[in-house]
């Protein structure tokens, strides 16, 4: 069989991606294997004309797993239709079948996947706009993460020569100025090496808080250029940084069909493991969050649920009630809060309205039996 041959019985594609390159096994409409390839992602150009080769509109099933993104861009410009696969589904499967762990044998048990009965193995594949929100925020975040790094690092000096101060913030405004101070002598206690220690952090601290006020005034001026950023941004707790943070990650709103599987996708909705136990109406025995999930939209919530419990109000009387008025399991109450939040969020974002304390009215008529609305319409 030749390969034009080959190209015109293809109905579907699985793709094991990798950094260099990619294993792809082509199978026929009845799952028989027509040919296998190997695509070399070091050359932009020869990889462009293979792919304008395969069929158009042909289903490439790869995993979404560490480096899809630029790939499924350059098949969709081709004219194909990449599909992203669970990791974790895909593995277990996989194991199942008794499959070993090859390049060769993982493009064909990936090129098998379209041909299934029910799309069970599929998840969503975030476009270029909402990729590239992620980028900004997940940058943000990192650069936080540096800016406490740099700040205990600068502790761990003081605390290793026994420097000592009584500002409460020391990276505050007149701590920074005692800061300042310190590097430019060492206050005649930091050696040379602690000193150069202490330098080289100050101006990496410095040059982290820059690049952060940076990113935060581009996100105010994303804030007021996208409609459901001022929406979402009207909940307690909800500052710029969090409010972009979980429309990133949501992405396409639309694509949850009810806040419950919002928060499954957030990791808030606790799974249960009871086997074994008798069946009762009580809450069900082992219930945890579920450990694969979105974490970076996790957090967020549940930050932005501590902020709501400071501010009082309707989040701070829900939290009160499941702690106790906070004397008893606090993390599980901002988890509990967040996890309301949740079901508030995908409303604001549904319906396009501003947040209230007080729940929109119910239209006349919806949540009552057919028969009840009858009689109450005939009073």
């Amino acid at each position: 069989m030749n390969v034009k041959e080959g190209t015109a019985m293809v109905a579907v594609a699985g793709l094991d991606n990798h950094y260099k390159f990619s294993r792809v096994t082509f199978r026929d409409r009845n799952g028989r294997i027509v040919r296998r390839e190997r695509l070399d992602h070091t050359d932009s150009q020869a990889l462009r004309r293979k792919l304008a080769a395969w069929p158009k509109s042909l289903p490439v099933v790869m995993e979404a797993s560490f480096g899809w993104q630029w790939l499924s861009d350059v098949m969709r410009a081709e004219g194909l239709r990449p599909q992203l696969a669970n990791c974790h589904k895909v593995k277990r499967w996989a194991e199942a079948m008794g499959s070993a762990h090859t390049n060769r044998k993982d493009a064909d048990l990936l090129s098998l996947l379209p041909l299934q009965p029910t799309e069970w193995w599929r998840v969503w594949a975030a476009p270029p706009t909402v990729r590239q929100r992620r980028e900004w925020t997940r940058l943000y975040a990192d650069l936080r993460s540096a800016q406490t790094q740099w700040k205990n690092r600068i502790h761990g000096v003081f605390h290793r020569h026994g420097l000592f101060h009584e500002f409460s913030d020391l990276f505050g405004v007149a701590g920074r100025a005692y800061l300042a101070e310190l590097c430019r002598d060492g206050g005649g206690v930091l050696a040379d090496g602690a000193l150069a220690a202490l330098r080289s952090s100050v101006r990496m601290l410095q040059a982290v808080r820059q690049e952060l006020s940076d990113i935060l005034r581009m996100f105010r001026k994303q804030i007021q250029a996208n409609p459901q950023a001022i929406v979402l941004r009207t909940m307690p707790g909800f500052g710029p940084i969090l409010t972009l943070t979980v429309l990133a990650e949501i992405g396409e709103p639309s694509r949850f069909r009810s806040h419950g599987a919002l928060a499954s996708y957030a990791g808030l909705a606790p799974i249960s493991r009871d086997t074994g136990e008798d069946e009762s109406p009580a809450d069900p025995k082992g219930r945890k969050l579920r450990r694969r999930c979105n974490r970076t939209l996790k957090w967020a919530l549940i930050t932005a649920a501590r902020a709501a419990v400071r501010k009082g109000g309707r989040w701070r009387a829900s939290f009160d009630r499941y702690t106790a008025g906070g004397k008893r399991r606090r993390n599980r109450g901002y988890i509990k809060v967040a996890r309301e939040m949740v079901t508030v969020v995908h409303a604001i974002l549904r319906d396009g309205r501003p947040y209230s304390d007080a729940p929109p009215a119910r239209p006349a008529g919806i949540g009552r039996h057919p028969l009840v609305r009858e009689r109450a319409g005939s009073i």
